[in-house]
């Protein structure tokens, strides 16, 4: 049977939704392999719109769900119609949506909770033994899907202090790493890459995601 990797996004855009370079980065690899990308969306609206021109607030309101349609050309489910049994994997794209949409660390900072059905879906694989990646400031939301669980993941979002030193109040260890590496939760099968939170350009970002798609498909 076909593997079945999941790709959890938030919008599209990166100061209002999932990143776009990573997603469809990600989205690439996958499809390079040979492998099915189940693209999945939260229902509900965006935390707010950005004019991604000015970086301006905009006005009226988006689906979370319409809007990561962009990305996945219309191929997309809502977490309410995936079987979460039916997935061998799930990675998770960063962008400020990642951070705003799926839990709302971007405006509560340490004081951040993680949304119901998201927490669920990382859960569910994490617990199964199915390999969980992430990426930029998605390991966030991991680590806050794990809080109180027992589990205590290795994470990376590069080399910002303060928000590893948010990933260890929320209960993971936080690991250093440069735009091309990744850190691997042997453990947990979880596996993360700074990206944008390094950066500089696409052609960087692209060799840490590479290498984190590769690790969630050596563990499927």
């Amino acid at each position: 049977m076909e593997t079945r990797i999941a790709v959890l996004l938030s919008g599209a855009g990166v100061m209002d939704g999932s990143e776009i370079h990573e997603a469809t980065l990600t989205l690439y690899f996958l499809h390079r392999a040979g492998v099915q990308a189940v693209c999945l969306a939260p229902e509900g609206e965006q935390l707010h719109v950005i004019d991604h021109l000015s970086g301006e607030p905009a006005e009226g309101t988006r689906n979370l769900l319409s809007e990561s349609a962009r990305i996945a050309r219309g191929d997309i489910l809502s977490l309410g119609q995936v079987e979460q049994g039916t997935l061998d994997g799930l990675i998770l794209p960063g962008g400020y949506g990642a951070a705003k949409n799926l839990c709302n660390y971007a405006v509560k900072g340490r004081d951040a909770v993680i949304r119901d059905d998201v927490r669920a879906l990382v859960l569910s694989q994490i617990k199964a033994g199915k390999p969980v990646g992430a990426m930029c400031i998605a390991p966030v939301v991991v680590a806050l899907a794990l809080q109180g669980s027992g589990m205590t993941p290795y994470l990376t979002i590069g080399q910002d202090e303060a928000t590893a030193a948010d990933l260890a109040a929320f209960g993971a260890k936080a690991v250093t790493a440069g735009v091309d590496a990744i850190v691997i939760d042997e453990e947990l099968k979880i596996v993360s890459t700074p990206a944008y939170m390094v950066g500089p350009g696409i052609s960087d970002i692209a060799k840490g995601i590479e290498r984190l798609v590769d690790q969630v498909l050596a563990w499927t």
